[in-house]
């Protein structure tokens, strides 16, 4: 008979999968089964991560896992439902009596931290908030006037949190240099994955699927294919793709004319991103796929992966891309440079340059020595980054 020590509520704001999501779907998989009794709550989106979640479940016999869908829970709180969030957490709280509430994202840190202090405050119960942050909003390309107001937002919640996790070096010093918190308030764990267990389809396979067997799109085969997975947002700068292929397509005295952009993903930017795509006539040159289960079984198909992102935490495609031995080019942002060094595990570009970016794609293109060192010495460097040391790491919070 399993003895369980501790029960823990993990709240996200969406249920979309996405860097937040990945990251309590790999501790709630990998955590001891006989020592937590875990709930997994979320708010608005697809439900992707609850399917994962109880697909593992049903793997394992008598794990302790559940979900919960919150109704008010939204990226944007707007007032009222503002107020109707953290009373559904705080009920969600009353029921459940966890003794460790782990906050994912950052609406689901303001509100759910302020949830936590009230059932701490009223009830009596012990519990441990801990907040984890995959990246600083505040740091999200939009009005400074609202990104301030996220800052305080952040200053202010702190002290209701008793401990933060960030995933960089970087997003640290951050909260160090604004002062969210003490210190010792924060903790560094770095994303992690197991590449023995990830499945690559072998190149050849992976591009009938992308050209053929997917059926929302039909491609031609190309000779130069590059890949990108990013969910459609601001963030993700996915507009600076687009202009560098135009670059590649126009800009260039020996053109590359025999490439495609495929783009596996989707999010409230669709509508401008195929906009730009017919601006700049590339409709046969860039493909937006929507979003594929289990993307990164394709990425054998690319002969490089670009992340051309305004902001990041700790991307996770990054890592498995190095898993799976394609190339990357990623721009300066988060702990992309902590994960790579630039001419060595991969390229490092500056964010908001299509120029550049096509430069660096053109560079890969036109050298495979250069392409093979790349991707060689990235797969070496991934023994830093292991999915055991992120869930040990995290477990010695509890």
């Amino acid at each position: 008979m399993n003895v369980v020590n501790k029960k823990i509520l993990f709240i996200v704001t969406q249920s979309e999968f996405g860097g937040a999501q990945r990251y309590i779907f790999e501790i709630v998989s990998n955590l001891d089964k006989q020592k937590y009794e875990i709930l997994v709550a979320a708010g608005e989106g697809d439900g992707e991560l609850f399917k994962k979640i109880l697909n593992t479940r049903h793997k394992i016999e008598n794990t302790p896992t559940r979900t919960v869908k919150l109704k008010w829970l939204k990226r944007t709180p707007y007032p009222l439902r503002l107020i109707f969030s953290i009373s559904e957490i705080f009920n969600l709280l009353k029921r459940e009596r966890p003794d460790i509430l782990f906050l994912c994202s950052t609406t689901a840190g303001l509100l759910g931290s302020v949830s936590g202090y009230l059932y701490k405050t009223l009830t009596k119960h012990k519990i441990q908030i801990i907040y984890r942050i995959g990246g600083w909003s505040f740091n999200d390309p939009r009005p400074s006037f609202v990104n301030t107001l996220l800052l305080w937002l952040e200053k202010l919640t702190a002290p209701l949190k008793d401990k933060i996790i960030v995933n960089s070096e970087f997003d640290k010093e951050i909260a160090i240099k604004n002062r969210i918190c003490h210190p010792e308030k924060l903790i560094k764990i770095y994303n992690g994955i197991a590449p023995e267990k990830l499945e690559f389809l072998l190149k050849e396979e992976a591009k009938k699927f992308l050209f053929k067997d997917n059926a929302k799109y039909q491609i031609q085969d190309t000779k130069y294919l590059i890949g990108c997975i990013a969910n459609f947002y601001k963030t993700k700068g996915l507009e600076y793709l687009i202009k560098a292929a135009n670059i590649l397509n126009t800009g260039f005295k020996f053109q590359v004319s025999d490439f495609k952009i495929l783009v596996i993903g989707d999010g409230k930017e669709r509508e401008n991103l195929e906009s730009l795509i017919k601006e700049y006539n590339l409709n046969d040159k860039v493909f937006l796929m929507g979003r594929i289960p289990n993307a990164h079984k394709y990425l054998k198909a690319f002969d490089m992966l670009v992340l051309p992102s305004l902001k990041e935490g700790f991307p996770w495609i990054i890592l498995e891309a190095m898993a799976s031995e394609t190339p990357i080019i990623a721009t300066k942002v988060g702990a992309v440079p902590e994960i790579i060094k630039d001419q060595k595990d991969g390229m490092l570009i500056e964010f908001k340059n299509p120029q550049e970016l096509a430069e660096k794609i053109m560079k890969l293109i036109q050298d495979s020595g250069l392409s093979q060192k790349l991707k060689t010495q990235a797969r070496e460097k991934l023994k830093d980054f292991s999915l055991q040391k992120m869930v040990q790491e995290t477990e010695k919070l509890f």
